[in-house]
């Protein structure tokens, strides 16, 4: 694995930028963490430790530098039944099966299979997760202690009102204000970091009465310490964890993996999707042996490091650096920081990240990909992530099929010697396998009928089992069906099955314009 930044040199002036940007990330991180602590059911430092050494792993090892991981709340909703049915001990060893399982996906290469998600797919995504960004930071204008529940949702619990609240606005909207202006007077400081200070400062100064991080929890620990889970290592116990592994596992994969192409679009960087899996793979391991609930990418982090210029491993391994010492050493001071400072950051993410293209070209691209943006979209921020990409893949290929399904077709001609010839033209597999069928006249048809394949593709056992249908048919009739135009696949599927009879004496491996008979009877047809 390269360890090294790809196609960026090394200067003190990167090396300040990635470094801020670390900060900057590190910062942001604290409020996020301790929310999802708190919906999966545990102890903050539970959430701080994992968004460490989840941070710290994947930013050294994974597959795409610049892009931040940690605890996440499309995680934590998973997490919380099992935790509240068997307790924290389960959810550390969940962890570890989760990280084993990933590492197993890295070695097995499966992260190749991230292409088969769709551009609309993706923009819903997107769409979805600048959403559910947004409505996780709506719980930070209630009262604190008074917010319940959490996940995609947002929390229920008690608004501020009144001068609280319009502070809470003010300062939000002041942060966003400074974020805008400062990359067009200097680029010294990321923006992010820019805002989250001047405000800090502005509130600790005047002495504002906001609601600051400290007012979350306390953030104050020591070092994380390796703990073997303490779970009986009997069958029972893997037939509880090992579902909830496997969920974890997906979702996690799934939502790195399209952090991982979004990050790439932006920084103009192509794959790495094998070695991310195993880098989540070994963070989830390694954290789930040091008190930590796992994690996985995070979108609206990595577009903060990103933004702020981080594109580096560097940033990354400093904003989980950052976040040590904050636990360790510097929580009184980053207690103080106010929490509308920090959504007003959060609220910059979600402007950056929603694909607001995607609302102008609704009425341009095809129905069917429009349809799939919004419903991502929605299951996304209904459910989760995971299932949010599968319904929207599963729609699409769907489409793609029923798409292909109407395109088989025919033209038809004879030949000086009488035969007649169907030129078959579109895919034929199980979508159109019927379609094919309807081609077909056996009744009427000469002694000799030629089924042309240049235009057409045979592609899967639903199309053997079509064609053997209508050889069975024109055999019935006692008349002859050859086969034409092979391409070197479709040959070897049916000779495969026992379908193919060569007609004539060239070689079926070269000469593809080979006529072929139809032996029927092979894969139990008519």
């Amino acid at each position: 694995m390269n360890l090294k930044p790809q196609s960026v040199e090394l200067s003190p002036a990167r090396l300040k930028t990635e470094i801020l940007s670390g900060l900057t990330v590190a910062l942001a991180l604290v409020p996020e963490a301790v929310a999802f602590a708190f919906v999966a059911g545990v102890n903050p430092l539970v959430g701080l430790y994992a968004a460490f050494i989840v941070g710290l792993i994947t930013a050294l090892i994974g597959g795409r530098p610049g892009m931040i991981s940690g605890a996440t709340g499309a995680l934590a909703v998973v997490m919380v039944s099992l935790v509240a049915q068997h307790g924290v001990e389960y959810l550390f060893a969940t962890v570890v099966l989760m990280g084993l399982i990933q590492i197993f996906a890295g070695v097995m290469r499966w992260g190749k299979f991230i292409r088969l998600v769709p551009h609309p797919v993706m923009l819903g995504f997107v769409n979805g997760l600048a959403i559910v960004i947004f409505l996780a930071q709506l719980g930070q204008f209630q009262v604190p202690g008074t917010a319940t529940g959490g996940g995609h949702g947002v929390a229920s619990g008690q608004w501020l009102s009144g001068v609280p609240l319009y502070l809470m606005l003010a300062l939000t909207a002041l942060t966003m204000a400074i974020i805008w202006a400062t990359p067009k007077l200097t680029t010294a400081i990321p923006a992010p970091l820019a805002g989250i200070a001047i405000t800090a400062v502005l509130v600790i100064a005047l002495g504002i009465e906001v609601p600051r991080v400290g007012d979350l929890a306390s953030i104050q620990g020591g070092l994380p310490t390796f703990h073997i889970p303490m779970v009986p290592l009997t069958l029972e116990t893997l037939e509880i964890v090992l579902p909830y592994a496997l969920i974890l596992a997906a979702i996690g994969l799934i939502e790195s993996l399209l952090t991982l192409n979004l990050v790439g679009e932006i920084t103009g960087e192509r794959g790495g999707a094998s070695q991310e899996c195993i880098a989540q793979g070994a963070a989830n391991t390694v954290t789930g042996f040091f008190g930590g609930m796992g994690g996985c990418a995070m979108i609206g982090q990595s577009m903060i490091n990103v933004k702020s210029g981080g594109r580096t491993r560097i940033a990354g391994a400093a904003a989980a650096l950052f976040l040590l010492v904050f636990i360790v050493v510097a929580a009184p001071l980053i207690e103080q920081i106010p929490l509308a400072a920090l959504v007003g950051v959060m609220f910059m993410v979600v402007i950056g990240t929603f694909a607001w293209n995607s609302i102008r070209i609704l009425r341009k691209v095809p129905l069917t990909d429009a349809f799939v943006i919004v419903l991502v979209t929605v299951v996304t921020v209904m459910t989760d992530l995971a299932t949010a990409v599968v319904v929207g893949v599963i729609v699409s290929a769907l489409a793609y099929a029923w798409q292909n399904a109407t395109r088989i077709a025919a033209s038809t001609y004879r030949t000086p010697e009488g035969a007649k010839v169907y030129k078959v033209t579109g895919p034929l597999f199980f979508g159109s396998a019927d379609g094919f069928a309807e081609l077909f006249d056996p009744a009427n048809d000469p002694q000799t009928v030629i089924v042309d394949f240049e235009g057409s593709r045979v592609a899967d056992q639903s199309a053997l089992s079509a064609i053997e249908s209508v050889a069975a048919k024109y055999e019935a009739a006692g008349k002859r069906l050859q086969l034409r135009h092979l391409s070197r696949d479709c040959h070897y599927l049916l000779k495969k099955a026992g379908q193919l009879v060569v007609d004539s004496d060239d070689d079926p491996d070269y000469q593809i314009a080979t006529d072929y008979g139809v032996r029927t009877g092979q894969l139990g047809g008519h």
